[in-house]
């Protein structure tokens, strides 16, 4: 293994170790990471744009300041000189923020997102901006307007959504860490279909600031990695209070990365989401999850069975919400302050007519779909049949987990029904599309953590099935002392990280649905 390959397949723990022992220089992990990217990147097109500059001048700071004495003296943070993918919803200056839309294309932000000021105060280089779905609308990142992004396991796959960029690039080992934004699933289920870590914390533990809003009561920022630590390392870095963020919990943040390091689940209780698994979910999906139980009863775990009866009224109370909140976010973009503006080719020039010709221009379809229903369900005559009684199966559903948090310390269930499904599968049946995310919506509704980890590969097609985990409301601490267990035990049962099962993309021969192909003639399923 050359000293490149070594260094794009480490942990971002693993990273900041080398660094702060000063085997590697930071230079030098940044670099194989930009090697990477330019490697790769054209078959799996993981990022918008890609920060070389400033990149290499943040991590050659770095390298001056450790080579000043400046790490024994307190002056750099654990990750300092680990790089970073940021998800192109959250801005940042220098670099454009395109939120996946033409109605955005080129714009720069005149200001950093708060979490993107806590990964400079870290000195953390920002690789760039990965792609999603436009404004995060869409459960596979084909609703870009710069194209889709593919799946590292399998290119002629989805690396879900809207996340799926910042999962992808992790995947494909273009960066150790990326940000990502959860409204209903957005992190959790691209982490599930490419074998990534991805956390949802809790609504508010977390600054949005900066985040550009689809359904402010829904959106939160939280980490993608390749690992339970690394992504407790990340949260570390970006929680906590911020005073510009008016729904930011001010509650300390807790020590998560001990939390990660506790290393037993012996006597706690974890609750198996009875209406989130069985019908409906994948043969190969169900294997890999009642495998996780077994091994976390092994463990001294207790399992006993939860109902949580509204979580089926969760998806289509969630597609009443978030398109009313997405309509009114999204009613910004008018073709006068920002971003694009397209002059009607005739008539008079008033603002309604520009913002007409602006909006048609500028978005695609899906958030055309999510506007027009988000409208309807906030006018006149139908806000309380609609709207208000969605808000009504959001407080039966944050019921439901108060009920099953009294029974046990954390649920679990399957994070998403399917592996990755085709580019196009589902393109033009929208509902089909929505029904991805039935398993992660219920924690978005209700505000509580989520984390989802790799659970192994589905029999059927040797593609990442993906276990989630759910805590309540500010404690998620919990997610990550199950999570690294759970990992930890499954990893035995591998004989490695999941990753290290998934072909190599430096090999020009493997393209397409050879990727999958090959990882299921070399390793088969889980087992």
């Amino acid at each position: 293994m050359t000293e490149n390959n070594e260094l794009i397949r480490s942990s971002a723990a693993a990273l900041a170790g080398k660094l702060a022992a000063r085997e590697v220089s930071a230079v030098e992990v940044t670099q194989a990471h930009l090697d990477r990217i330019a490697a790769v990147d054209g078959k799996v097109h993981a990022f918008l744009h890609v920060n070389t500059d400033e990149a290499l001048a943040v991590a050659a700071e770095v390298d001056a300041i450790r080579a000043a004495g400046g790490d024994a003296a307190g002056e750099l943070h654990a990750l300092a000189g680990v790089p970073i993918a940021v998800k192109d919803l959250i801005v940042t200056i220098g670099q454009p923020t395109t939120a996946g839309s033409k109605i955005l294309e080129g714009w720069h932000s005149p200001y950093d997102a708060t979490v993107v000021k806590r990964l400079r105060a870290a000195k953390m280089p920002i690789l760039g901006k990965t792609n999603l779905d436009e404004f995060a609308m869409g459960s596979s990142t084909e609703h870009s307007a710069f194209g889709p992004t593919h799946n590292p396991w399998d290119l002629d796959r989805i690396p879900g959504g809207s996340g799926g960029g910042s999962a992808a690039a992790v995947a494909a080992f273009e960066a150790p860490l990326a940000l990502g934004t959860d409204t209903g699933g957005s992190i959790r289920q691209p982490g599930a279909v490419t074998g990534t870590v991805g956390v949802k914390p809790t609504y508010g533990g977390v600054s949005r600031y900066g985040a550009i809003a689809m359904a402010s009561s829904l959106d939160q920022i939280g980490p993608v990695s390749r690992t339970v630590l690394d992504s407790a390392l990340l949260h570390q870095v970006i929680g906590g209070h911020d005073p510009r963020d008016s729904t930011s919990l001010q509650d300390p943040l807790e020590d998560l990365v001990a939390a990660a390091s506790i290393g037993n689940v012996a006597g706690m209780k974890i609750g198996i989401i009875k209406e989130l698994h069985g019908e409906g979910y994948q043969a190969g999906v169900e294997n890999r999850f009642n495998e996780s139980l077994e091994l976390l009863r092994g463990a001294g775990a207790e399992i006993v069975e939860v109902s949580c009866p509204n979580f089926k009224y969760a998806l289509g109370a969630y597609y009443l919400i978030m398109p009313s909140e997405a309509s009114s976010n999204l009613a910004k973009f008018d073709g006068v302050r920002y971003g694009l503006r397209v002059l009607p080719e005739e008539g008079p020039m008033t603002i309604e007519r520009v913002m007409g010709a602006t909006r048609a221009a500028g978005f695609g379809d899906e958030v055309k779909r999510r506007i027009i229903l988000g409208t309807y369900a906030l006018s006149a005559g139908y806000y309380d049949a609609y709207y208000g009684s969605a808000q009504k199966v959001r407080t039966l559903i944050q019921r439901d987990f108060d009920a099953a948090f009294a029974k046990a310390d954390v649920l679990i269930s399957p994070t998403a029904p399917t592996t990755a499904f085709k580019l196009g599968e589902k393109l033009n049946d929208p509902l089909a599309m929505y029904l991805n995310d039935v398993a992660t919506i219920p924690a978005n509704m209700a505000g509580v953590p989520g984390l989802s980890l790799p659970g192994g590969l589905a029999d059927e097609d040797g593609l990442p099935v993906g276990v989630q985990l759910l805590a309540p409301a500010r404690q998620d601490a919990r997610l990550y002392r199950v999570g690294a267990v759970l990992e930890s035990l499954l990893e035995a049962q591998w004989g490695g990280p999941l990753l290290d099962r998934a072909p190599s993309l430096t090999d020009p021969a493997l393209t397409g649905s050879a990727l999958s192909d090959a990882a299921a003639s070399s390793h088969g399923g889980s087992h």
